[in-house]
């Protein structure tokens, strides 16, 4: 099945066909992965709403052609770097494990980037979680995150961040990253935490910085 052909709505409550928004190669931007390439796939589709998203054309899956998951894999081509990144919008209001067995059986390595607002679904091989405030995660996402990463616009995303990390196992990587558009005003209280409280790392949007999507 193609982009444009009628699909069964009980195909996309099974995972086979998904709201592809895009999908590109490109580096990661953010967190553990930080500069390593990577082939992304966002699906269209988010209730969680923050307000600073900068990808808010996501939020409505209804605009985001039904594609299935096979379609997605011919469309990665040949994915030198071998990593998957499935990102959103919010990728976990589907089911993704008919896509990460599809994947998976290609040999790919599986990232998520996920609010952990919906139940986790597939088998990863890297769960990066970055939860908010308004919409607390689904437990197994807290117990299987590998990286959790805070978005701080102010104080108390800091006291939020403290919170969710006395709940992730030993081992999950700490990220606080500035919100990008109050990012010269938080970056030093960010400086300064993490100077204190070293278990926590920095972590930047750095695709904007380098002008790549």
């Amino acid at each position: 099945m193609n982009q444009t052909e009628a699909y069964n709505p009980d195909d996309l409550s099974a995972g086979l066909v998904l709201p592809l928004m895009e999908d590109f190669y490109s580096l990661q931007g953010e967190g553990y992965h930080t500069g390593k390439a990577a082939y992304f796939i966002r699906i269209g589709g988010c209730d969680v709403g923050c307000h600073w998203c900068d990808v808010k054309e996501s939020w409505d899956s209804r605009i985001w052609p039904p594609t299935s998951v096979m379609d997605i894999l011919d469309r990665m081509g040949n994915n030198p770097s071998h990593t998957v990144v499935v990102t959103g919008g919010e990728p976990l209001m589907y089911n993704l494990a008919v896509l990460c067995d599809v994947l998976k059986k290609s040999g790919l390595s599986l990232h998520l980037e996920t609010s952990g607002a919906w139940p986790l679904s597939g088998t990863w091989d890297w769960i990066c979680l970055s939860p908010k405030k308004f919409r607390p995660p689904f437990p197994e996402l807290i117990d299987q995150a590998d990286e959790l990463k805070i978005i701080v616009q102010d104080r108390s995303d800091i006291d939020w961040a403290e919170k969710m990390a006395n709940r992730v196992r030993e081992g999950c990587h700490l990220f606080l990253q500035p919100e990008w558009s109050c990012r010269e005003t938080v970056m030093p209280m960010i400086i300064g935490y993490i100077k204190e409280h070293p278990q926590w790392r920095m972590s930047l949007q750095s695709h904007k910085y380098m002008k790549i999507p």
